[in-house]
């Protein structure tokens, strides 16, 4: 009987192919023989204590313009699939939040769940990276505007963002005495009611936001350095950033050795770190990518390293 492997992530037909880590892994996991099924946020349920989804069976290929194929789906419990992959793009909103309750009920019924829905409750992307302060920048979390400019007095020039966003979408870069200082900080706070980051400028963004990707707490030996182009100073693909594959530098692999133990022990096996110069930014835990940039750049397999330790764990 066929391992079973089930994916739960937004819409398969708006993926673009090339560039998806979770199409690598759903076509690794192919490769090594898993029965796939499909489910996206609104096909996930409990019945009588259970989780259970609505799955379809899935069938994927590596080709850019017909990537995947998809059966009738029905309702069944998950707790009879091997494995889950969650990898739902953030918001991590209150239904996410719900999401990984449902999960943790399969994984109580023997499902393994990559990552750990716990983990991907407990660790906001933004604020995670600050249970490692001597890795991170000066950095302020905060409500409340008069703190958050405050913050933006003492060091002059900041990045501010919210906890929620991802792809560099409403991140600003600002200085005391801007003019629209109060208006970003308004409009990412609404007005004082909710929290924003801010964090010290770090020229060397320019040399690139480096993604060091973390399978099981060890680090791949190549970073993707995200290097922004034009007058943008953000380095995000998804903001029109290049992607260029660097080595891992002395102090990526100690920032690695100080995140990788914790990763570990909640359960977090497939994990993007978010290093510019000597810094950890943020910590990406609900759907890390970059993986097939390194792979083609490098002639990696990321997703083969990740299923290694996937099936040493259940065998």
């Amino acid at each position: 009987m066929p391992r079973t492997l089930a994916v739960l992530m937004d819409p398969i037909a708006r993926i673009r192919p090339k560039k998806d880590t979770t199409l690598a892994l759903l076509l690794e996991a192919q490769r090594r023989g898993y029965a796939l099924s499909y489910m996206t946020h609104g096909d996930l349920a409990v019945r009588d204590g259970a989780a259970w989804a609505r799955l379809a069976p899935l069938t994927v290929r590596d080709d850019a313009h017909d990537w995947f194929t998809l059966g009738e789906a029905h309702w069944r419990a998950l707790g009879g699939i091997d494995v889950v992959l969650a990898r739902k793009d953030p918001p991590v909103d209150v239904q996410f939040v719900y999401d990984t309750m449902v999960l943790e009920l399969a994984q109580r019924d023997g499902v393994m769940v990559v990552n750990d829905p716990r983990g991907l409750r407990d660790a906001n992307e933004k604020l995670f990276s600050l249970q490692f302060p001597q890795c991170c920048p000066p950095t302020a979390i905060a409500r409340d505007v008069a703190e958050l400019k405050r913050f933006v007095a003492e060091h002059g020039e900041v990045v501010l963002k919210p906890l929620d966003g991802m792809g560099g979408r409403s991140i600003f870069r600002s200085r005391h005495g801007d003019a629209n200082l109060n208006v970003i900080l308004e409009t990412l706070t609404g007005y004082g009611q909710a929290f924003t980051i801010a964090q010290k400028f770090i020229p060397e963004v320019s040399a690139g936001d480096k993604r060091i990707l973390m399978i099981d707490g060890e680090p791949v030996p190549y970073a993707l350095a995200r290097i922004p182009q034009g007058d943008d100073f953000r380095g995000n693909l998804a903001a029109g950033g290049k992607g260029v594959g660097v080595p891992l530098s002395d102090r990526d692999r100690w920032i690695a050795g100080e995140v990788g133990p914790e990763l570990r022990r909640r359960g977090m096996r497939f994990v993007g770190l978010d290093v510019i110069g000597d810094w950890l930014t943020e910590i990406n835990v609900t759907s890390p990518t970059c993986a097939r940039e390194l792979d083609a750049q490098f002639g990696l397999n990321i997703a083969g390293l990740l299923f290694d330790r996937i099936e040493a764990d259940r065998a």
